[in-house]
């Protein structure tokens, strides 16, 4: 299987969300559907039943957080020195050519973006045009409106 790429403070953030659901999370939901049982006939227990699903949901992303931890390739974005070009763990300050309107995005792996921080994923169709850029490069992002251009302002490694 091959190695998926993560920047070493997503391994961290990761770790910090399966802290919280293995210590806090999962023994509160265990409380839950305890206390659920206890009540009696559960095939009509609505608290017991959504104890459960919570139950279910929660040890499914703990297997996805493991299974994620397990396949990182942890990548020291601040050792990188790749001369200006675009790669991965790089944030970059863009500019839409469209409306001069400036973002600033760090590509990232699958499991660690997030795109209300400013996080894309390594495959996301902005950072596929992105990668292998220097600044000063006009790059052509296809968009469901159709092709978007963007100026690569700054490349930073931080």
């Amino acid at each position: 299987m091959s190695k998926s790429p993560m920047t070493s403070k997503g391994v961290e953030r990761l770790r910090e969300q399966l802290t919280q659901l293995k210590t806090i999370d999962r023994p509160r939901i265990i409380e839950a559907i305890a206390e659920a049982r206890a009540h009696g006939d559960l095939s009509e227990n609505a608290e017991y039943h959504a104890a459960r699903e919570q139950q279910s949901f929660t040890e499914g992303r703990i297997n996805t957080i493991e299974s994620a931890l397990a396949d990182a390739q942890i990548i020291d974005v601040t050792t990188l020195n790749a001369g200006g070009k675009v790669v991965f763990g790089a944030t970059v300050d863009l500019m839409n050519l469209e409306n001069d309107e400036e973002v600033t995005y760090q590509i990232v792996g699958e499991e660690e973006a997030d795109i209300n921080q400013g996080l894309i994923s390594i495959t996301s169709p902005i950072a596929r045009a992105l990668i292998g850029r220097l600044e000063g490069d006009i790059a052509g992002v296809d968009a469901p409106g159709g092709v978007k251009e963007y100026e690569i302002l700054e490349v930073k490694y931080i």
